[in-house]
């Protein structure tokens, strides 16, 4: 360690960060298990055992919350998750240097803006009084509120994240790509492969460990919602979708902080949904070892 030591202070900074961000709130788990009092503070608070879980899963809003949080994981998965790895693929087959740049902004761009500037843009083209409605009743057609019907929002979910973060998701794959010897290629070439053949044998299985890799870890955030999550929902959802759109995240915030409910049971809640995402990790990551690939650890 000594000889590495300029090594480890470099590392320090994370280091303090998870250890007072993640690992030290930990404790507060606790209350899932509690009827928190808040002149008695947390550790003081009386025991109730699960008490808090049967409660939770006694409720009705939770389950549809619940379900609501599977679709839009599994949603993400089929109609999010393939696009960046296409996406990749075709900006590495663009032959000139500049376009490639050029492609590479205008995708990765959306990442930096934020739900709230997301979500903004959405109203002023898609509400009520937006421009689409605007330019339907410009030509005498009866307007729409895709914002407020349960039937679109879940579409609006994912063709929002696909816009806002398919260019971010590019990124890991590019760089994998990139690490691919030239000489593959070459010799490729000169046996006669195609740019599609090329793709298909030499970019395709060099790319596969990292595709998976991504896979785990989004199946490990499925009771997250996945991308967006919370900040997506929560900038975007309105009472009239609730049915639809209330996934676990928004619902432990609302019951919280908006309904004034128990700290104990909203902390169940936050214990259920992360000992699911714990087992889905450690489930798709040995299904990815057994077929073969190497997994996460």
């Amino acid at each position: 360690m000594m000889e590495y030591k300029y090594m480890y202070l470099l590392v320090l900074p994370l280091a303090a960060y998870y250890a007072v961000f993640d690992y030290g709130p930990m404790y507060g788990i606790v209350l899932a298990f509690k009827e928190f009092n808040f002149a008695k503070g947390i550790m003081g608070s009386p025991w109730v055992g699960l008490a808090n879980f049967r409660e939770i899963f006694m409720l009705d809003d939770f389950w549809i919350a619940f379900r609501n949080t599977l679709i839009i994981s599994l949603g993400r998965l089929v109609f999010e998750f393939p696009v960046p790895i296409v996406i990749a693929l075709l900006i590495n087959e663009v032959r000139r240097a500049g376009a490639r740049k050029f492609y590479q902004v205008v995708y990765t761009f959306p990442h930096f803006l934020s739900w709230v500037i997301v979500s903004g843009i959405m109203v002023n083209f898609l509400g009520t009084f937006g421009v689409l409605n605007q330019l339907l009743e410009l030509v005498g057609l009866q307007k729409v509120s895709l914002l407020v019907d349960p039937t679109y929002f879940r579409s609006l979910i994912y063709s929002s994240s696909l816009w806002k973060d398919m260019g971010w998701g590019t990124i890991i794959y590019l760089a994998t790509i990139a690490g691919i010897h030239p000489a593959l290629y070459e010799a490729a070439s000169i046996d006669g492969a195609g740019r599609f053949q090329q793709m298909l044998h030499i970019t395709w299985p060099a790319l596969k460990g990292t595709v998976v890799i991504l896979l785990i870890l989004q199946v490990g955030r499925t009771m997250s919602s996945g991308g967006g999550g919370f900040d997506q929902i929560f900038n975007m959802y309105n009472p009239a979708v609730y049915e639809k759109a209330d996934i676990l995240d928004t619902y432990i915030y609302r019951r919280t902080f908006a309904l004034g409910s128990s700290y104990g049971t909203s902390t169940a809640i936050g214990l259920f949904k992360s000992v699911i995402n714990c087992l889905l990790l450690v489930l798709t990551n040995r299904i990815a070892k057994r077929l073969g690939q190497e997994g996460i650890y």
